[in-house]
């Protein structure tokens, strides 16, 4: 089975825990302090995002806000026209060296 940096077993999803995991083992510091991280990055890019301004980490990619126009819906269970408000949507766009390692 292939694997994903030493420890991360290739699989459809790696979820928060494998990466807590796979953090504190790569940087030889304890799971709670590796939660701790990645709990304040998750924080930092929201806040950030909240504020309009756009998140890039170098050689892995950048995070923005979008905005969606409002639109023209359907209810599916009922078949009746409504209006879907415009809304503000994050959104993620690779880096080179990410696609790179990917591919």
């Amino acid at each position: 089975m292939q694997t994903l940096g030493k420890d991360i077993e290739a699989r459809e999803r790696v979820n928060k825990a494998d990466m807590i995991e796979h953090i504190a083992q790569a940087a030889e510091m304890s799971k709670s302090a590796a939660e701790r991280a990645v709990d304040a990055m998750v924080v930092a890019v929201k806040s950030s995002l909240r504020k309009g301004d756009a998140v890039t980490l170098a050689g892995f990619g950048s995070f923005y806000v979008a905005t969606r126009a409002a639109r023209a819906g359907r209810n599916p269970r009922t078949g009746a026209a409504l209006r879907i408000q415009a809304a503000r949507v994050p959104k993620f766009r690779p880096g080179k060296a990410l696609k790179d390692a990917i591919n």
